[in-house]
């Protein structure tokens, strides 16, 4: 789960130079929401967002005669970037890049080698592919969710049940309850249900376990108010 694998590689770029106006066509045409800013070295000098076009046209950056020369087709990648922005190395975990560009509410960073070159970009849309696989959502079948105590056991104890039952599952998540201290949720996804059903294996957990509902076909059944 390393960003190296998520990452997408063929990244559209800015020069220093390029003006906005070149900018906002290729974000219209490319359908894109940022652009990383190369020098002519080739190391990261910023990022350009689709904001920060919005912000240049017709331009906060632009009061009167601000820069030299006036008007929009003067103004430069190098004007309007973002310097030293958050980035990601190929080797930091998606998971932590999810974090950041959820508490910073960015659109993705790029990723730079250890020499400062840019060598990709992990967007939001990348960390929701990564999801998708790991959930196990492409493969299909039926998902659980159950209330477990926050103590080291019960999840163990769980999944253990459900391999002497003959059920195999490709997929295991826990959130903390963040209403309900104490307590966590497991979100377990099922490849196979072996000799159960849906009915027979959900009769099998209710005997045992809190179930707050369950996801079949895309249809989430409540088990729980």
């Amino acid at each position: 789960m390393l960003v190296r694998d998520w990452m997408t590689r063929n990244v559209i770029t800015l020069g220093l130079k390029t003006t906005i106006i070149d900018a906002a066509e290729i974000m219209r045409t490319k359908k894109i929401r940022q652009f990383p800013v190369i020098d002519e070295s080739g190391a990261l000098a910023g990022i350009v967002s689709d904001r920060d076009i919005r912000d240049a046209m017709p331009s906060k950056y632009l009061p009167g005669d601000s820069v030299q020369g006036g008007g929009l087709a003067n103004l430069r990648a190098a004007d309007v970037m973002s310097s030293e922005p958050l980035t990601a190395s190929p080797n930091t975990p998606v998971d932590l890049v999810a974090n950041i560009l959820q508490r910073h509410k960015f659109g993705g960073l790029p990723v730079v080698d250890e020499a400062g070159r840019l060598v990709g970009i992990i967007t939001v849309a990348d960390v929701l592919r990564f999801f998708c696989t790991a959930s196990g959502v492409p493969q299909g079948g039926v998902q659980f969710a159950f209330r477990l105590a926050e103590r080291p056991g019960p999840l163990a104890a769980l999944l253990e049940d459900l391999r002497a039952e003959g059920v195999r599952f490709t997929s295991v998540f826990t959130s903390h309850d963040i209403a309900e201290a104490g307590y966590r949720d497991a979100y377990v996804r099922i490849a196979n249900l072996g000799q159960h059903t849906v009915a027979s294996l959900l009769a099998h957990l209710k005997k045992r376990y809190t179930l707050l509902f369950y996801v079949e076909d895309g249809r989430t059944t409540m088990l729980t108010d």
